[in-house]
């Protein structure tokens, strides 16, 4: 009776959180250091141009908010059993330990085939294996942790060894969160990079419409307010921050240039345009050949 006086919903959901958090945290760790591989060793097979920054910024929102949660839970846990140790027996504690040994288990074996198959299919590159490394790394590291504490709860007040890697283990988190940030950039600097990924669209869909104008009249505009048109409600976009027109001008009979102030600098291709738009801080012009095989004319066709 005495038992089931110190034991209850409290606990139940307590050890429950506690669990949610650590693979929560887990998840969000593994892709904040599988992103740092991306961005330092990309892998030929998945392109160019990948939006490595974009797939950090989630996973570290994550980690700055659940991991402290995660630490002061564990902590507390840890505490209560010092003062209450017949709640290492709580049914509901054991069950999700050994289902975390269990999970924590199956990642190391599908870790080690997924190493063998790559090794086997001819992925075995630098960013693969550091990537199972990093699998590996973690599943034992968990796996090793709660080990311990199916085997007794063992305290990092009475162990040494245990406070040691509990406090590396928070260390590394740490260091990853503080290079993540800086390799994720300033909130600032990626509001100037949306507004010139919208500087590039805009470009884009004027192009397109230059090259329909092309086509119905064979020549090319002679201003861009010669693509407005209220029927097929073509409207010119503008400047996401000057509300100003982008420049334009007609360099020969097929030729012609589009200009934007960017106020970032972008010297890899991008994985939608390539190397199309490829600009630097200031005013940079694209010029553009307009092939009359590829895109003929409404006249020349007849």
């Amino acid at each position: 009776m005495e038992n089931d006086k110190k034991t209850g919903p409290r606990d139940v959901f307590s050890h429950l959180l506690a669990i949610i958090f650590l693979y929560v945290n887990i998840f969000a760790f593994g892709s904040v250091v599988f992103s740092f591989i991306d961005l330092y060793i990309p892998d030929a097979l998945q392109g160019y141009g990948s939006s490595t920054q974009d797939g950090l910024r989630w996973p570290l929102a994550v980690l700055v908010v659940v991991f402290p949660c995660y630490i002061w839970l564990a902590r507390y846990l840890s505490k209560d059993v010092e003062r209450n140790p017949e709640k290492l027996d709580l049914k509901t504690r054991k069950w999700l330990l050994y289902f975390t040994l269990f999970a924590t288990t199956i990642a190391i074996v599908i870790d080690l085939v997924s190493l063998i198959f790559g090794f086997l299919n001819g992925e075995l590159t630098s960013s693969f294996v550091l990537k199972a490394l990093t699998i590996f790394a973690i599943a034992a590291s968990v796996f090793a942790y709660y080990l311990c504490e199916i085997r007794g709860g063992v305290s990092e007040s009475k162990h040494n060894g245990m406070r040691a890697f509990v406090m590396s283990a928070i260390g590394i988190v740490f260091l990853t969160v503080v290079v993540g940030f800086y390799l994720a950039g300033s909130p600032q600097s990626e509001r100037l990079n949306r507004f010139d990924d919208e500087r590039i669209m805009h470009m884009t869909s004027i192009q397109y419409q230059i090259i329909e104008y092309w086509r119905v009249k064979g020549v090319l505009p002679a201003t861009l307010e010669y693509l407005i048109d209220d029927i097929s409600m073509v409207v010119l976009p503008k400047d996401p921050t000057t509300l100003q027109s982008y420049d334009y001008r007609v360099v020969s009979g097929n030729v012609f240039e589009l200009c934007a102030v960017f106020q970032t600098s972008s010297d890899q291709p991008n994985a939608q345009y390539g190397d199309s738009f490829i600009h630097g801080v200031g005013r940079t012009c694209f010029e553009r050949k307009i092939d009359p095989d590829r895109f003929p004319t409404l006249k020349s066709a007849k």
